[in-house]
């Protein structure tokens, strides 16, 4: 298949189209952009050489048209000379010249619509190979957000499950009898040695308060004895 036959083929292609028919969407504008990636690659270096083959002919044109000049001016100095001979003969190359010039000036046209092709082609080429990089672009972000979406989504029906709620209910009954074991260890403690001592210290004067007010309170009672 031709060069302008693969560019024909890829400009005329429907890429949403293709995408929307192929299993793997994103895989597939790659394999497109890296055809078109070859292509222009290819069709930028056809045109490269077709332009240097205009500079080529150029040079040749001019040196015809120099040549067509030259046996001119020696026609016309054989005439002057009286060789009618030599100037018919001058005339004859000089119309052999001219010839090449319209065979090379019939070639130069054909390269001129040639490398207007190759511009074209390029032109389009490239506005499609856009085309498909934006396509694969999005292709991209909507892949990456559909991930995120579908791993969002499985981590709420992980947790929007019975099993999960059992769970937690198994944890925070664990927390509750942690904490009511926690309650527990001083409930029912004997007192240490230094406690009891204290609590007899206390005893003692409640004792020595007890016997003041018993006394304070006998006096007031006895009337003591009569005059």
């Amino acid at each position: 298949m031709g060069v302008f036959s693969r560019v024909r083929d890829i400009i005329n292609s429907n890429i949403n189209s293709m995408l929307d028919k192929a299993e793997d969407p994103e895989k597939m504008v790659k394999l497109m952009i890296q055809e078109m990636e070859d292509t222009l690659v290819e069709i930028k270096a056809s045109c490269a050489n077709v332009m240097a083959s205009r500079h080529r002919l150029g040079r040749a044109l001019d040196e015809v048209k120099e040549r067509a000049g030259a046996w001119v001016k020696r026609a016309e100095l054989a005439v002057n000379k009286g060789r009618e001979d030599l100037a018919r003969e001058a005339l004859m190359e000089k119309r052999r010249y001219l010839e090449r010039q319209e065979e090379l000036e019939r070639e130069a046209n054909q390269i001129e619509a040639l490398i207007e092709q190759y511009q074209g082609e390029i032109g389009q080429l490239e506005d499609k190979l856009a085309a498909a990089r934006e396509k694969q672009r999005v292709l991209i972000q909507r892949h990456i957000h559909a991930q995120t979406r579908k791993r969002a989504q499985t981590d709420i029906r992980r947790y929007d499950t019975s099993d999960a709620f059992i769970r937690f209910e198994q944890f925070e009954n664990r927390v509750e009898r942690l904490e009511a074991e926690a309650d527990l260890v001083n409930h029912g403690r004997r007192p240490n040695l230094e406690d009891q001592f204290l609590h007899l210290g206390g005893d003692e004067e409640i004792e020595r308060e007890l016997s003041a007010l018993k006394a304070r309170t006998s006096e007031k009672s006895d009337p003591g004895p009569s005059a």
